[in-house]
């Protein structure tokens, strides 16, 4: 990586002369841009540039604007054959100490762009303060993505081959609204944006160019031009399909949102709560239903499944079309704020029908533990009414997968003091064993999901009746219950006419068993798994949460891995 700097710079006298002191340490070639400064100032630049022969002054004879000084400084980088450039203002207000970092994590990602995210101190102004979050949530509208965090941060690590391609294909504004649309123009171009977190000051002696009324117009204006723009090109973008994604197991495919943006609308249930949550994610359902055609796809094919077997079901009538899967779709988004409340202990005990938990209050008496088997069918975090009862018992829930890992870290920050206890794995292994074991000696409960396999279960499945067709269930859940040679439950949690009913069975005093016969055994458990799965299934299939192909069989991945595996070799992630 040949990395260089660009500071645009318009009569910032005071600051610009400390600057480059604390930037002399890095040797880093330098392109200091004049944007038509008074005499004053242009006479001390070229003092600098003097002093200081890794800097290359550049000018303007009049001033154009801080972008067009950026996109100076920048072409001139590429012309002059480097790869990367650190784009550094000259007021003082970034910390320099940062840049090693900016560094190496543009080395980690050289096809990114590395901005700052800002972290701002008592010295930020207000009113800039409440202006930048308007641009974010624009930036956000304009991409149809929470990745960039921060457009307005000029503090940035670009890569100058996507940028030159982005100035020979496009005219960007030359003044401050430069920072908000390069970024999100690289993003269409289909650059990744990285975001580090760095301090931001404003200098009780520094001086700022931001005018007030006419950039705060431009910027409007701007964003008015990219949500356009943004919905000129959005059929394009709902048309093309992904079929690497497809091809991939399900577990592979990673959760799709941010973690800021999942945080967002954790950050409007506290200020809100459940309703100002709710208006904020329908628009967010009907975004993901519009852009997920893998998800549609699975959505369609369930629900058409269900309608064949049984023609008249009273929630599927007429032909099975997407109106079907958006009633799929926002189920899936009002369970998951049903989640949210029951991680933060909002929802009330007596909202959830629990019949028999007398079952499991038995057990737990004896001080023994159980396994629950339970699935993606409902709401599984409701399972947390089984501990909020006078009977304090712990719960702890296996997530085999790192596919929601940020849907994950948010509810922890919502109720770090939760009982119900999330363990995520990627496989069910010994060391997974190990710590089940104590759980279950401390007459703690384990919720095992039953429903899906893992990317490193393939060929460790055993195929069930499920729907009229045969479908992949994991061994591994049912194996390790085995193991822990404890009492079996199976557990549903569905919401029905306003209110949540878990549906508790007795599964097996034990799952373990001779070696012997052992094949036979896990059939069976399968088999009658998979038979109380499609029962509950049957009636209420808008609350199947499993959005891909439950019916592919296991070899059909291995083989579409090793398909699509050579072309995508070179390829990153978007």
């Amino acid at each position: 990586m040949q990395l260089a700097l660009v500071i645009p710079n318009y009569n910032h006298q005071q600051a610009i002369k400390q600057t480059l002191e604390r930037l002399a340490p890095l040797a880093l070639p330098c392109y200091l841009v004049n944007d038509g400064s008074n005499d004053e100032t242009r006479y001390l630049l070229s003092q600098l540039a003097e002093q200081y022969d890794w800097v290359t002054l550049l000018h303007h004879p009049y001033n154009r604007g801080k972008g067009a000084a950026v996109t100076t400084g920048l072409r001139a980088a590429y012309a002059d054959g480097f790869t990367h450039a650190l784009q550094v203002d000259a007021d003082g207000q970034h910390d320099l100490d940062d840049i090693p970092a900016f560094i190496e994590h543009a080395k980690a990602r050289p096809e990114a762009v590395i901005s700052g995210q800002p972290q701002y101190d008592d010295s930020v102004p207000k009113g800039r303060l409440y202006g930048r979050y308007i641009t974010h949530f624009w930036v956000w509208v304009e991409t149809l993505s929470f990745e960039i965090k921060d457009a307005m941060c000029g503090f940035r690590v670009y890569p100058l081959t996507a940028t030159e391609r982005l100035f020979l294909t496009e005219a960007l504004g030359e003044r401050m609204d430069f920072d908000i649309e390069i970024l999100v123009k690289l993003y269409w171009q289909g650059t990744r944006i990285v975001h580090l977190p760095t301090k931001v000051i404003y200098p009780e002696d520094g001086s700022s160019h931001f005018q007030g009324v006419r950039d705060n117009l431009r910027i409007s204006a701007l964003h008015t031009k990219l949500f356009f723009t943004m919905l000129k090109r959005l059929p394009k973008r709902l048309l093309r399909q992904s079929e690497p994604q497809q091809a991939r197991h399900w577990s592979r495919i990673s959760e799709r949102g941010s973690y800021w943006g999942i945080k967002l609308l954790a950050s409007s249930y506290k200020i809100g709560g459940h309703w100002l949550c709710r208006a904020i994610m329908y628009p967010v359902i009907g975004y993901f239903f519009l852009t997920g055609s893998s998800a549609r796809a699975a959505s369609l094919q369930f629900l058409q499944q269900v309608k064949r077997v049984e023609p008249q079901h009273p929630q599927l009538k007429g032909k099975i079309g997407w109106r079907h899967s958006l009633k799929h779709f926002i189920s899936f988004g009002n369970a998951a704020l049903d989640r949210i409340d029951a991680w933060c202990n909002r929802l009330q005990i007596n909202q959830v029908d629990f019949a028999n938990r007398a079952l499991l209050y038995q057990q737990i008496e004896q001080g023994k533990g159980a396994v629950l088997l339970a699935s993606h069918l409902g709401n599984i975090e409701l399972c947390r009414a089984i501990s909020s009862h006078q009977h304090k018992i712990k719960v702890n829930v296996m997530v085999l997968t790192e596919n929601a890992e940020n849907f994950n870290r948010v509810l922890k920050q919502l109720n770090p003091d939760s009982a119900l206890n999330l363990i995520q794995v990627s496989e069910l292994g010994p060391t997974t064993s190990m710590l089940l074991h104590e759980k279950i000696a401390q007459g703690e409960l384990v919720v095992i999901a039953g429903d899906r396999t893992s990317s490193r279960s393939q060929g460790r499945v055993v195929y069930a009746p499920f729907m009229g067709k045969p479908a992949p269930f994991p061994q591994g859940p049912f194996i390790l219950a085995g193991l822990l040679d404890c009492p079996v439950y199976l557990m549903f949690c569905l919401r029905e006419q306003g209110r949540y009913r878990v549906y508790l069975e007795h599964f097996s005093d034990t799952l373990k068993g001779p070696r012997a016969g052992r094949m036979q055994r896990l059939e069976q458990a399968i088999g009658r798994y998979s038979a109380r799965l499609e029962y509950h299934a049957r009636r209420e299939p808008l609350q199947w949460f499993n959005f891909f192909d439950f019916w592919r069989k296991d070899d059909e991945h291995l083989r579409a891995a090793s398909v699509t595996r050579p072309s995508t070799a070179n390829r990153t992630d978007k």
